[in-house]
Order: structure tokens, then C-alpha cells, then sequence
């Protein structure tokens, strides 16, 4: 633990492509058979989700529970020891019922699911996920170790601080031998960044398994992996003796732990060789390939990933964390990793550095999701994607009629989106918004577009005046300009130029913060009885069980009991957020401002026809920090804005302000939208003023 954290940033970067890398590896045959996987494909040494017709990076849970449930450390204020209710609550405040992150198999049969249902009706963790509350088998299914890894990342060169925040983590759902084989993992994770001898890593960390049946399998394992190098033999050895034959349920955790184990012994530190064997053996796939791929980043280091096959490229950082904080959907490895490092300095008691740019680049070969343009045809390719002290863009025949166009996701195509699991999320980028692009070339022009698809579905763009580059460093900034309700797609830059052009551009920075000056939905959106969900909607997360449009009015919403339904992002801070709402049969409705999550927002609530309150919602709490009675009808139009500038609030309805209070521990940020409680509310429109920054 002498190490600052900044001399491990690197390392957790590793960690943090190894697991993607090992999940898109094996997601794509997740649930088929050993016999059908080896009749196909054999080995596994590179992705195939092409070969099935599935874009790479789509939604998984073992991507996105493993960067929300992390999100418990700093949402908590970087506790000493991490509590197994704080991570209970942060279930609550993300997950989606029926929607986001687990697999919604049913109570009793799925142990995610069973524990979110115990933690909805009142069951704290740990108990939620307890043998007592859930019975025998449940608890000892394999999720406690997939999501794991950015917990214990988050506690470098620490293995007994990692395997205590991931105890508590994981007895949120499971109990037993499957909190043994997280807590063994997650010591494991932390001594690598130190350490990177595997029987050495397995020795120190098995204190952390006390379970006799676990303990037998590790040692079986090692032994097996000391005597062979053919995975196929161990593979079948392990599933007649460990298999899941052997034990209750549908994915018990020991074959998938002993699986992991040999991935790791018999891959040593050809890291292809080990994610192969992961994702090639069967069991859970993906959740394997995983875990070996998160620990073998840390231990052997990012040019590990690329020693035998680029497995970055296809990559290219991206990640979604699909969460009801929506506008942190569309992610990518570098932003994980920032906040990974961000909690081990906190728990460290180290100072903060300086807030990054949004893309910074900062990690070596990270290009964070920028490829050569899918929605921009050229005649020819024009321009390959590298990292070298910033995202370097080198273009080879750039002429008159022949730009050179990257960029890179800012929201969800429905082009790259798959149905294995339900997928919602926000834009990270709003028309209104100011970006700001650094950039240095030697020739050429550049310019900022962002890309949006009209009603017809054709990829529209919108672009900024250009910048002549030059060899000195240069800014750009341009205002996103209104593209109706239709939300962008992806941000780009072009490069264009009036006489060929063959060279380097290098940007080292693109950045935008805070809410946009002015974005507005409006206008009713459904053009038939059939059409209640039109693109524009796609921008928001809700909890409802109900959000659509309607035939006279652009949004209704409708529920038993409370739900959100939010678009935004974390950095909104200051800002009017306005529509025109109706009230139809409700207990509560209203605007919603600075969401992060669903359990967590400031609320503008009309209740009973007869009251207006401004309450601030923090996990089960409920403040209310100002009340008046305010007689409101039925179904009548109320032009409300709820403003947040600061600790400073207020409520305004048809222009007159109504309400002002000030929070002396405000909310930071967050999501703007609506709130509805037994029953339905209507909205016209939506409108989102922010503040001079």
C-alpha cells in the first residue's frame, strides 16, 4: 500500500477494458450448450457477436451491475467501511424493476431479482439476500463474483479492505459460499496490482474461503492445472465432479468459480489464451470471461490485451451502465476508470486532482468511442483512430469532396441495441449545450457536428463554422443547435480541406458541462393510437409503468405508486426545468430536478387537488423543505417551472413564484422530468433553461 493511486491509474484502466473484453467474448453464446459452443465455433480466441449478427457493445449485466453497484462508495461519501444496506440502497436508487441490470427470472428463481423484491418491501441488506429470507439454493448462485470487480478495483493493494466492501456488496443477494468465492476474488483483484505470480495470488487470498466445499474445489483445480495443460481435459474433469449436476439451482457458484480458476492457471499470462478458455468452456460465458479478463488486465498490465490479438480496437472503450440514472448510460472505459481511481483516492484520504474534460484521452491508446464515422459516408476511408498525447486522427487523401469524419456515441442507435436485455438511457449530449474542442494539425480545417435522425429515420447532421489548424494549439467552441425533439445520436469531427491533405490531426480535449442554455420537447409526438412510443421518447428513463405519448398532449404518464420519468445528466446543475402539466386521477405528481437515480431528486409535487410541496428525496428519506396550500382542478393546464440554482429553490406556477427555499446541503446535480404517484399526469411539454456556469 505504499503506491499513491495515481501509480495504479493504469492498471485499473487494464482491469476495466479486461472485463469488457472478456464479457463481449462471451456474451454472444451466453446460455448455449458446451456441445453446440465447440460444434460452432471451437475456440472462442475473438469476438463473434458479427458472426450472429449482434452489434458488440450491447446492455449486460455483468457490465452494468458491476460499474452501478461500485457507484455505493462514492454516492455514500467514500465511507471507512463499506455497509451492506448502503449498497442495498444504491440497488433501489439505480435498478428499474423489470427493466434494468438483473435478470428479471422471477422470486424464486432468480436471486437477483428475489433479493431487489425483499429490498422493495422493506427487507434491508443484508438480510435481503440471506439464507433465512431466501432459502438454500438461491444464495449460492454465481452473481456475487461477476459484480464485483469495480469494488474491489477501487481498493488497490488492499485485498483485506477489497474482500470486506465486496462481503458487504455481495450479501445484498446472496449469502454463503457465493459471498466466500466474491470476497476470495476481490482479494485477489487488489493483491494483483502488486502481485502478479497466480499461486501466490491464490495462497495469500484463501483465508477468505472458509467453506469446505469451496476449499476443496480451489485445491482440485490447482491440482488438475499442475498436471495438464489441456483446458478440454480439465474442463470435462470439472464438470463431472463440480458441475452443475452437482449442486441446486440454475447457475450455482462453484462450477463457475472452478471454471474461472482454471481459466486463469491454464492461460498464465497469455491473456487471450485465458478470456478463450473462459468464454469457450461453457458455464456463464460471459460472467467468466469476465472476471479472468478484469483480473488479468490488472495483473499483467494493458499490453497484455493486445500481446496476441487487438481486442481494443473493436472496443474502443465503449461500455453502457444501463441504470435509472440514464444520461450515465453511454460510457466508456476511461470515464469508469476516472471514478474507479476517483473513490480509491477518497478512501485513501488523497487530494483530488483537477476535473478532467470529458474526453481527455488521458489513458494510454484509449480513443473513448471515437471511430471513423458510421453515420457519415465517405467515398473512401479518409482516417484511422489513434492515441498518441491526445486522440490523433491520421487522414490520408482528405480533399475537396472527401472528408475525413470520427465520432463517437452520445446516445443509443437503435441500429447498435439488442433485445437480450432491456436497454434505457439518456442522451449525454443536448442541443443548447456549449462543447469546446482543442485540437492542433498540420493542415486542414476542423469542425464539430452532432448527429440526429429525422422521422423518416434518415442520420441528419448539424455542423459548427470550422477551425483552421495549425501547428499551436487551438480552441473551438460551438452551441449544439436546436434539432427539434429528435435526440443526437453521436458528436463528431470533420476534417476537410481544399487541396489533398495527408496528415496528423491531435485533439486533447472535447468538453462540455453543465445544462444546456435552452432545449425544449414539445408538440404531441404520437401520430396514431399504435404510435405511443416515437423516437423522442427513447431519451427518457422511467419507472412507470406507463410512459408514452399521447394523441393530445406530448407525454402521459401512469402508475400504482411512485416513478420517475427523467432526461439529463449528472452535471445539470443550475437550471429552470418547465412544462405545462395536467392532473388527472393521482395521490401525488409533479416536476422532478437534479435526479441522480430515481430515490434520490428534488420534486415539485402537487397532492390532493389542495396542496404544492417542494420536497428533496434522498433514498428512503423524505424532506420537505417547503409546503403552501395551493387549490389546483383537475385535468385544467398549470404552466409550472421548478428552479434549482445552487441551495437556492423555488416553484413557480402560471409565472408566479409560489414557492423559495434555500437547501444547506443541496443536491449537486442531476436529471430534470416528471413524478407521478397512483395515478396519471399529462404534460405538453418539456423545457430545460440552464444558468450561466
Amino acid at each position: 500500500m505504499s503506491k499513491p493511486i495515481a501509480a495504479y491509474g493504469e492498471q485499473i484502466y487494464a482491469g476495466v477494458l479486461g472485463k469488457i473484453i472478456g464479457v463481449y467474448l462471451g456474451r454472444p453464446v451466453e446460455g448455449w450448450s458446451y456441445p453446440a459452443l465447440r460444434e460452432r465455433f471451437g475456440e472462442l480466441s475473438y469476438y463473434v457477436s458479427g458472426q450472429l449478427g449482434e452489434p458488440l457493445v450491447v446492455a449486460d449485466d455483468d457490465v452494468s451491475g458491476t460499474f452501478a453497484f461500485a457507484r455505493a462508495i462514492a454516492d455514500h461519501g467514500h465511507p471507512a467501511r463499506l455497509l451492506a444496506s448502503q449498497v442495498g440502497d444504491t440497488w433501489l436508487n439505480y435498478i428499474i424493476e423489470n427493466r434494468t441490470i438483473l435478470w428479471w427470472g422471477g422470486l424464486g428463481r432468480s436471486t437477483e431479482h428475489t433479493a431487489y423484491l425483499r429490498l422493495r418491501a422493506g427487507i434491508p441488506a443484508p438480510a435481503s439476500g440471506s439464507f433465512a429470507a431466501n432459502g438454500p439454493t438461491l444464495p449460492e448462485q454465481v452473481g456475487a463474483q461477476i459484480f464485483s470487480d469495480a469494488i474491489a478495483m477501487s481498493y488497490p493493494g488492499d485485498p483485506q479492505r477489497a474482500a470486506a466492501a465486496v462481503r458487504a456488496a455481495a450479501s445484498v443477494s446472496h449469502d454463503g459460499v457465493a459471498v466466500e468465492a466474491a470476497a476470495f476474488l476481490a482479494a485477489m483483484r487488489a493483491l494483483a496490482f502488486d502481485r502478479t505470480d497466480l499461486i501466490e495470488l491464490v495462497d495469500r487470498c484463501r483465508h477468505e474461503i472458509h467453506d469446505r466445499r469451496l476449499n476443496a474445489a480451489v485445491d482440485r483445480v490447482v491440482d488438475l492445472c499442475a498436471k495438464t495443460s489441456d483446458w478440454r481435459e480439465v474442463r470435462e474433469v470439472i464438470d463431472d465432479e463440480l458441475g452443475y449436476a452437482r449442486f441446486d439451482g440454475p447457475c450455482h457458484v462453484i462450477p463457475n468459480h472452478a471454471m474461472t480458476l482454471a481459466a486463469l492457471l491454464l492461460g498464465g499470462d497469455d491473456f487471450q489464451r485465458a478470456v478463450m478458455i473462459a468464454a469457450s468452456a461453457g458455464f456463464d460465458t460471459d460472467s467468466n470471461a469476465g472476471v479472468v479478463g478484469c483480473l488479468n488486465g490488472i495483473r499483467l498490465g494493458l499490453d497484455a490485451l493486445g500481446a496476441q490479438v487487438d481486442f481494443r480496437a473493436e472496443v474502443a472503450d465503449r461500455l453502457l451502465v444501463v441504470t435509472s440514472d440514464g444520461g450515465s448510460c453511454v460510457s466508456d472505459a476511461v470515464l469508469e476508470t476516472r471514478k474507479i481511481v476517483c473513490a480509491a483516492r477518497a478512501l485513501r484520504g488523497e487530494p483530488m486532482p483537477p476535473a478532467p474534460p470529458r474526453f481527455g484521452f488521458e489513458q494510454r491508446g484509449s480513443v473513448q468511442g471515437f471511430v471513423p464515422c458510421p453515420l457519415t459516408p465517405s467515398p473512401y476511408p479518409a482516417v484511422r483512430v489513434a492515441n498518441h498525447k491526445g486522440l490523433q486522427l491520421i487522414c490520408t487523401g482528405v480533399g475537396p469532396g472527401v472528408p475525413a469524419a470520427v465520432s463517437t456515441p452520445v446516445f443509443l442507435d437503435t441500429a447498435e441495441t439488442a433485445d437480450n436485455f432491456s436497454t434505457v438511457a439518456s442522451p449525454t449530449l443536448y442541443p443548447g449545450q456549449r462543447v469546446t474542442v482543442a485540437a492542433r494539425g498540420s493542415g486542414g480545417e476542423l469542425r464539430l457536428y452532432a448527429v440526429h435522425r429525422d422521422q423518416a429515420g434518415k442520420a441528419r447532421h448539424v455542423v459548427s463554422p470550422a477551425l483552421r489548424l495549425a501547428a499551436e494549439e487551438a480552441e473551438l467552441s460551438w452551441t449544439v443547435p436546436d434539432t427539434g425533439n429528435a435526440p443526437l445520436l453521436r458528436l463528431g469531427l470533420l476534417i476537410e480541406a481544399a487541396t489533398r491533405f495527408d496528415g496528423t490531426v491531435t485533439i486533447s480535449s472535447i468538453d462540455w458541462a453543465g445544462a444546456p442554455e435552452h432545449f425544449r420537447v414539445g408538440g404531441v409526438l404520437s401520430t396514431s393510437i399504435w404510435d405511443t412510443h416515437p423516437e423522442p421518447l427513447r431519451a427518457w428513463v422511467s419507472s412507470a409503468a406507463n410512459f408514452e405519448a399521447d394523441s393530445a398532449r406530448t407525454f402521459s404518464m401512469s402508475h400504482q405508486g411512485v416513478a420517475l420519468a427523467t432526461t439529463g445528466a449528472r452535471d445539470w446543475a443550475d437550471y429552470t426545468v418547465a412544462g405545462t402539466l395536467r392532473f388527472s386521477l393521482h395521490r401525488r405528481a409533479g416536476l422532478v430536478a437534479r435526479s441522480i437515480g430515481h430515490r434520490r431528486y428534488y420534486a415539485a409535487e402537487f397532492r390532493d387537488g389542495s396542496m404544492l410541496s417542494l420536497i428533496k428525496q434522498y433514498d428512503a428519506r423524505t424532506d420537505t423543505l417547503d409546503t403552501v396550500a395551493f387549490p389546483y382542478r383537475h385535468d385544467h393546464p398549470y404552466r409550472i417551472g421548478l428552479t434549482v440554482a445552487g441551495g437556492r429553490l423555488a416553484v413557480a406556477v402560471d409565472g408566479e413564484t409560489v414557492i423559495e427555499t434555500t437547501d444547506h446541503e443541496p443536491l449537486p446535480g442531476g436529471a430534470a422530468g416528471f413524478l407521478i404517484d397512483e395515478g396519471t399526469v399529462y404534460a405538453d411539454d418539456f423545457e430545460i433553461t440552464g444558468m450561466p456556469r
